[in-house]
C-alpha cells in the first residue's frame, strides 16, 4: 500500500482545524492550560513562521518569554488574520520538510479545541492514522524517555508497537490518535485503556510525557 500524501493530508486537517476555530470563536477554552482558541491559533502561526520562537516552544525556560511575546504580537493582529494565515498553509520550507510532523501537531491541537468544548472524538481517518502511526514510531521512544526503566507497548486496532522496551511494561490500547493525545500529555481527554504491570501503569500515569 502506498503512503498517504502528507501535504494533502495536512491541508485537509488544517482546513478542518480552521473551521473549528472559526466556529468556536477566539475566547473558547482548550486543553492547553491557560490558552484560549486565540492563543492556540497564535501558537500555530508563530511556531511555523518565526524560527526564533522555536526554542521557547520546545524547550521553554528562559526562551519561553520570547515565544510568549511573539504570540501576543500575533494575537494583536486579530483572530480573523490569524485564521487567514493558518488557512494559507505553512511556509514552503515547512511544507517541504515537516508536512508529516505537522499532521500530528494540527490533529492534536484540533482535538485540544474540540474536546475542551465537549465535542466527541472524530472517526479515525485512515490516511491521518497512517501518518500519525509512522510519526509515533519515530519519536515515541524520545517522548516516553521519562518512563525508563519501564516499557510501553501500544496495541492499536491493527498493529502492536513496542514503543519502549523495558521492565516492567505497560500496554496502551486505543486508536493511534488517542494514543498520541495521551503521549502528548492529554491523559484525561484520550480514549485509551491501560493494562500490564501495575507499577508500569502508575509510572505511565504520572511521568511527564512528550518532547
Amino acid at each position: 500500500m502506498s503512503r498517504p500524501d502528507a501535504k494533502r493530508v495536512l491541508g485537509a486537517e488544517r482546513a478542518a482545524l480552521c473551521d473549528t476555530l472559526e466556529r468556536l470563536g477566539p475566547e473558547a477554552p482548550t486543553l492547553c492550560e491557560g490558552w484560549t482558541t486565540a492563543d492556540l491559533a497564535a501558537h500555530l502561526v508563530v511556531r511555523e513562521r518565526n524560527p526564533l520562537a522555536a526554542p521557547g516552544v520546545v524547550l521553554g525556560g528562559p526562551f519561553a518569554s520570547y515565544t510568549a511575546s511573539a504570540m501576543e504580537k500575533a494575537k494583536a493582529k486579530g483572530y480573523d488574520v490569524l485564521l487567514a494565515t493558518l488557512r494559507g498553509g505553512p511556509p514552503g520550507y515547512v511544507m517541504a520538510t515537516m508536512a508529516a510532523v505537522n499532521v500530528n501537531e494540527d490533529w492534536i491541537h484540533h482535538e485540544d479545541a474540540r474536546r475542551a468544548n465537549d465535542e466527541s472524538p472524530r472517526p479515525e481517518d485512515p490516511d491521518v492514522a497512517a501518518i500519525m502511526t509512522n510519526n509515533t514510531k519515530r519519536v515515541g521512544k524520545f517522548a516516553t524517555r521519562r518512563l525508563k526503566p519501564c516499557g510501553l507497548a501500544l496495541e492499536l486496532p491493527d498493529e502492536m508497537i513496542i514503543l519502549r522496551a523495558g521492565h516492567p511494561t505497560a500496554v496502551m490500547r486505543g486508536a493511534i490518535g488517542e494514543c498520541a493525545l495521551y503521549l502528548a500529555g492529554r491523559r484525561d481527554a484520550a480514549v485509551v485503556t491501560l493494562d500490564g504491570d501495575p507499577a508500569a501503569i502508575q509510572t505511565l500515569q504520572t511521568a511527564k510525557l512528550g518532547v
